[in-house]
């Protein structure tokens, strides 16, 4: 008989609101109309979680799609730029939605068993609760199976390996930023919000589009081009000593539990947690019976590893347990172990002809992957992360790990058993790596003798296969513990087919006549030539321009920033110029004001930034651009905007300006990032630009000013 589909027992059970033994009068799938989006598909949700908490009023709809398979989901092309291209058309699973709609009903029904006295009311109540907790016990084991579902990330090509642990991808609500940064624009930088609306909307399509990204290198590029421009609005809309009012949702990538927090390093450290998802599960499609497939995936686990360990580094406190400081460990050393074991099948794939030494490398190879995976098991089972972890992950690393310690058993036998004696040639090389072969050194005859005696040989490999089978037996025992790796038949062909090899060798050497007793082999040395490396994340390798430019440069128009309002000044030129002195890019900074000079007497003050000659923006004008702006003005004179940041003046910093302006000892030095970007982009700020007035009373008399007045960087107009 076919069995029923995920959910279907349950709305058989829920059918009309009345069918299936569950009370006829209440029904929380049609009461209950809030919902959140379903879980990413991960290897496993805990069993032990409590049910994920009721989703907030206005939420989106609870009859999502359903999410297509992965497969599905990589058809996006590498190569593809827009955004269209790298998104997935994944919707959220509808089994954590009728979760969050029960467990909605259950709130109620609690609430009206207290607001009420009547003892017919309360019993009722009470059927309806056993019936909702039947029925959310009943979602938790579907949930479980649904998202420890890991073929769906796995290769599609014929070829057996062992299956890894992927990640599911966070999932987060809608997000309108609209309104809170318009109002912020208008608030902060004194423009009319509804010009940035284009820019706005475009950032909130980009995080749309982020939600559900392609399986493969788009897909990351996507992701990471969000986290760079989270950086732009950090710095644009984000006060160290004020908050926007938007609150950042994000569900537990394991249980699907909400958390939500004003703060954007949540946003980032979410995204950043999707990054390395996407390259486990990347890494677990590639086809690791070829060399390429398998170099794909080491580099994939590797950069997984990095994503989770900056993300460790970089972001604490975080609200959500899968991006604990304890789970992004485990994290980090799971990744590390599957390229280990990444390492091995390469090995084994480039060993083509394997001679004695050939296979004391690989049970050493085997031997280190067993010892990365009693380290993440290791770490599974301490007690922040024991209760979270699924039960599915944690068998599946016990079960590696006694798969991969039997390996290395098997593979120290046939190095014994299969290859011939060493020749007196061979026998120091030999020798040489059978001393760094074992944890301790095996009883009985001299090294000499075991290397070159066959019996002694056999003895100890007969002892190494013994091992072998006992590992291979119990890692097919812990494998029958979990009812979902029994249905993945690929892990089980595997399991079994290493078993038989295991017993077929052993009756190969085993002799009727053998009377001594076999001992027990001692373990491997793990030793491994391709040490895992942890890849952090490169984020210059996606650029992308800030969508906000027009507000202006950062260095100025930011967040952490306040400034006075904009003053417009109209000034004219006199005989000896305007009287100021120019630094700098991107707004030109005014370094100094002559006393008494046209400036002076015009209201600009030093500090003071350009933005605007003559009508025409100058935010991200360059030095020589704004000079030119200034020379074309004529007897009328120009009208200049300026802003004066609040904190950078005061009557000291006036007092001591006017002191080194009057004595020639040079100028304050300010605004580092200006005066770098004008080294770096503008030749004429770098050198001394001196523009000279004729004066009206001597056509051949011109005005210069002493180079000991004007800074590096520095121009007097």
């Amino acid at each position: 008989m076919p069995r029923a589909a995920p959910g279907a027992r349950l709305r058989a059970r829920c059918r009309g609101c009345g069918g299936g033994g569950g009370p006829p009068t209440w029904c929380p799938l049609r009461t209950t109309r809030g919902a959140r989006p379903g879980l990413g598909r991960g290897l496993g949700a805990s069993s032990s979680c409590e049910p994920p908490a009721a989703a907030a009023p206005g939420s989106r709809a609870a009859t999502p799609s359903p999410r297509p398979s992965a497969a599905s989901c990589s058809t996006a092309g590498r190569g593809s730029t827009s955004r269209s291209t790298r998104r997935c058309g994944c919707a959220p699973g509808q089994k954590t939605s009728s979760a969050r709609l029960l467990r909605g009903g259950l709130i109620r029904a609690v609430l009206s068993c207290r607001a009420t006295s009547n003892h017919k009311v309360k019993e009722t109540v009470a059927l309806e609760l056993s019936y909702v907790n039947s029925n959310l016990q009943l979602l938790k084991e579907e949930l479980e199976e649904l998202n420890s579902c890991m073929d769906v990330y796995q290769n599609d090509s014929e070829s057996i390996s062992v299956p890894m642990i992927p990640l599911g991808l966070k999932e987060t609500k809608e997000l309108d930023l609209l309104l809170p940064l318009k109002d912020f624009i208008s608030e902060h930088y004194g423009e009319e919000g509804t010009l940035f609306e284009k820019e706005i909307k475009e950032f909130m399509e980009l995080r749309q589009a982020m939600r559900t990204p392609s399986r493969n290198e788009a897909g990351l590029e996507l992701l990471m081009e969000y986290y760079n421009q989270l950086y732009f609005l950090d710095s644009r809309f984000f006060p160290p000593s004020k908050s926007l009012g938007v609150f950042f949702h994000w569900y537990d990538s394991l249980t699907g539990v909400p958390s939500h927090q004003r703060a954007l390093a949540f946003e980032k450290g979410s995204v950043l947690f999707n990054i390395g998802a996407l390259h486990t599960q990347i890494g677990a499609r590639q086809d690791r019976a070829t060399l390429p497939g398998l170099n794909q995936a080491i580099d994939a686990f590797q950069k997984a590893a990095g994503a989770f360990n900056y993300l460790k580094e970089n972001f604490s406190n975080a609200p959500s347990l899968d991006m604990s400081a304890a789970s992004l460990t485990m994290l980090v050393r799971l990744m590390i172990a599957q390229v280990q074991e990444c390492v091995f099948e390469k090995v084994t794939l480039l060993r083509a002809q394997k001679d004695f030494l050939t296979w004391l490398q690989l049970a050493q190879e085997a031997a280190r992957v067993e010892d990365a995976y009693s380290l993440v098991h290791q770490t599974m089972t301490q007690a922040h992360v024991k209760d979270y972890v699924p039960f599915s992950w944690t068998t599946m690393v016990q079960v590696k790990s006694e798969h991969f310690k039997a390996l290395s058993h098997y593979f120290s036998a046939t190095a014994l058993c299969d290859c011939p004696a060493a020749s007196d040639a061979e026998l120091p090389e030999h020798k040489k790596a059978f001393i760094q072969f074992h944890i301790t050194m095996p009883e009985g005859p001299s090294l000499r003798v075991l290397l070159q005696d066959p019996e002694e040989r056999r003895k100890l490999g007969k002892a190494h296969l013994k091992k072998a089978i006992m590992k291979h037996e119990e890692a097919m025992r812990i494998h029958g513990l979990c009812k979902i790796l029994r249905k993945m038949d690929i892990l089980q062909e595997v399991l079994s087919f290493a078993h038989k090899r295991s017993l077929s060798k052993y009756s190969e050497i085993d002799h009727e006549e053998d009377f001594f007793e076999t001992g027990d082999a001692p373990d491997i040395l793990p030793k491994t030539h391709q040490k895992p490396e942890i890849k952090p994340p490169n984020f210059s390798q996606v650029k992308v321009t800030d969508l906000f430019h027009r507000l202006g440069p950062l260095s100025v128009f930011s967040a952490k920033n306040k400034w006075y309002p904009v003053r417009r000044v109209h000034l004219r030129r006199g005989e000896n110029g305007f009287g100021f002195t120019l630094r700098g890019d991107s707004p030109v900074l005014i370094a100094g004001v002559i006393p008494g000079g046209c400036a002076a007497e015009a209201g600009l003050k030093e500090g003071d930034y350009i933005i605007s000659v003559s009508g025409k923006d100058c935010k991200w004008s360059k030095h020589a651009e704004v000079v030119q702006l200034l020379k074309s003005t004529g007897e009328e004179g120009v009208e200049i905007g300026v802003i004066t940041l609040q904190g950078s003046e005061g009557p000291r910093a006036a007092e001591k300006k006017a002191a080194a302006m009057s004595s020639g000892s040079g100028l304050l030095k300010s605004n580092k990032e200006n005066s770098r970007k004008s080294l770096m982009n503008s030749k004429s700020a770098s050198t001394l630009l001196i523009w000279n007035k004729k004066s009206k009373r001597s056509k051949n008399s011109t005005y210069s000013v002493p180079f000991t007045a004007v800074g590096d960087n520095e121009a007097m107009y």
